[in-house]
């Protein structure tokens, strides 16, 4: 099995996640799922901008590159 991946979140999600899960404090819910959800769309862009600058396969790397600016919102007139 290959090594594990670690993930950063921000401190105020931690802690969050903490009271909610650990000291079972409720009404932090919608703060956890917009973290969470924030941390997933970086991580989806992260993936895109890797895909687009690693990969071997031209089709694969144009195919990542517009999935990367259209996730940014760069409008097609702008882009190259």
């Amino acid at each position: 099995m290959g090594k594990e991946k670690s993930v950063l979140i921000p401190m105020e999600l931690f802690v969050n996640l903490v009271k909610h899960h650990l000291l079972q404090i409720d009404g932090l819910e919608g703060k956890i799922r917009s973290g969470l959800e924030a941390k997933m769309k970086r991580f989806e862009e992260h993936q895109l901008y890797s895909t687009y600058k690693m990969s071997p396969d031209p089709e694969e790397k144009e195919k990542a590159r517009q999935d990367y600016l259209d996730k940014k919102g760069i409008h097609k007139d702008f882009r190259w």
